[in-house]
């Protein structure tokens, strides 16, 4: 007795991804990209701030591993926020704060007010 054949042949081919899929992806892909960049410019930096600013390794840990408390943080609270007032526009203020958050701890002094 022969085995059941399977319908493999017949069936249709999974629709392939178009244009707009691709750049779906290209968009939800780049900010994991952007803060994984951060991140690796972060840890390259780490031994220049400490040399700079004197820093302990406790704030050294808080200098590094700051940026993603608040991102794991922010993540849910912003994508409902975004819901209720409008991603473009909390995506105009989320991107003014963060460069304002970039050029203040490119000036900061200490390695408190880096961390904060």
């Amino acid at each position: 007795m022969e085995a059941p054949m399977h319908d493999e042949m017949t069936k249709e081919a999974p629709p392939r991804a178009g244009r707009r899929q691709w750049i779906g992806l290209a968009v939800l892909a780049l900010p994991t990209l952007l803060v994984a960049l951060d991140i690796g410019v972060l840890f390259l930096a780490v031994p220049h701030l400490s040399a700079d600013l004197g820093t302990s390794s406790v704030e050294q840990l808080w200098i590094a591993d700051v940026y993603g408390f608040f991102l794991a943080g922010f993540l849910i609270t912003m994508g409902t926020l975004g819901d209720r007032i409008g991603r473009r526009r909390l995506l105009l203020v989320g991107g003014a704060a963060f460069g304002l958050a970039s050029v203040l701890a490119a000036y900061s002094g200490s390695p408190g007010m880096l961390i904060a």
